[in-house]
């Protein structure tokens, strides 16, 4: 919940800017709901894709103050955020919520972006990879073998978000390859293209060595995305 109409298109210029000749990678930004036409139309002649953070389960009727998936890709939203840390610790979000929306994206035929990731507290009692594998298995468990084909998971370590703390590479690639293991057992073609990106204070100055580990593909940017030149930078280490 950042920007104003000012400094968004302002933000988004320079990163089209930035970005327009030297990014190899899949880009997308997600603005806030009301901004949503605007950065649009700021990204129509560029190859920045467009996202949403948040969206409802349902597909219309009176749920006042809820956007649903279907008016998400009539503004032309590609990827949709579910599960985000944020709207799970601070609006109640459960792991059965996050998979009704992650289908509701899918049925759109939108790309959902699935938020996994374990607070300081169960880093420390060592529960990390059973509480990732516990929302994992909520959105596998509503669909067939193939509900991670054409989705993005992200993985969030909240210890690590707006602190300046980052998990170690390391730590990172251990939580990435549980995730792309949890999805073989299902599926060993879709573990093996699915994205799985890594979410935590990424920053220009630790990104290419979090991308050189074997698992991670990307980067879901918080903070940094707020600076054009840092988040192309970002981009760019993908490379």
């Amino acid at each position: 919940m950042n920007g104003s109409d000012e400094s968004i298109r302002e933000l988004v210029s320079g990163l089209v800017a930035e970005a327009a000749d030297s990014v190899q990678a899949t880009v997308a930004v997600c603005p806030p709901f009301i901004y949503l036409t605007t950065v649009a139309k700021l990204l129509a002649d560029s190859a920045i894709e467009l996202g949403a953070q948040n969206c409802s389960a349902e597909s219309s009727g009176a749920y006042t103050g809820e956007v649903s998936v279907e008016m998400l890709a009539d503004v032309g939203s590609r990827y949709v955020l579910v599960g985000h840390s944020e709207r799970r610790a601070l609006f109640g979000e459960t792991d059965q919520d996050v998979g009704s929306k992650f289908l509701a994206v899918k049925a759109a035929d939108l790309t959902p972006v699935l938020c996994v990731g374990e607070d300081l507290a169960q880093r420390e009692a060592g529960d990390a990879l059973s509480v990732i594998e516990s929302q994992l298995n909520a959105v596998a468990g509503m669909s067939d073998a193939n509900v991670f084909d054409s989705a993005v998971i992200a993985y969030e370590p909240v210890w690590a978000i707006g602190t300046g703390k980052t998990a170690s590479p390391e730590q990172a690639q251990e939580v990435h390859q549980f995730i792309r293991a949890f999805v073989e057992k299902t599926n060993a073609q879709v573990a093996a293209k699915v994205q799985i990106l890594y979410g935590g204070s990424v920053k220009a100055s630790n990104a290419e060595e979090l991308f050189s580990q074997r698992d991670i593909d990307g980067a879901l940017v918080g903070g940094a995305a707020l600076n054009a030149v840092e988040f192309a930078t970002i981009c760019k280490a993908t490379s």
